[in-house]
């Protein structure tokens, strides 16, 4: 479930389709791929490293696991992606939370 299963291909054809869309990438990161109903973390992003998986939804939630780390995080909140600033909140948990373990 945790592994990318997209193709080389489809990896280049995702990046294309949401590259400049939001800064999240639809919650897979600038290097993130797809697992079985998940994403999964295939490069080292800002705060996440190879191998975090879970997901970042449209209504305002966000959950992932960090084998490398032992974390869980999730954030649930009561707003969707309607303003640049929920994807920013969500931006900021997780950069927040990765620094906690600095």
């Amino acid at each position: 479930m945790t592994t990318n299963r997209l193709s080389p291909e489809q990896m280049k054809a995702r990046g294309a389709m949401f590259d400049g869309v939001a800064h999240l990438s639809s919650g897979q990161g600038a290097t993130g791929g797809w697992g079985f109903g998940m994403s999964v973390g295939t490069g080292r992003d800002d705060y996440a490293p190879v191998g975090r998986f879970g997901w970042f939804g449209g209504t305002g939630t966000t959950a992932y696991a960090d084998p490398t780390h032992q974390l869980t995080g999730i954030l649930l909140t009561q707003v969707g992606l309607s303003t640049p600033d929920s994807p920013r909140a969500m931006a900021d948990f997780w950069t927040t939370l990765y620094q906690a373990l600095d």
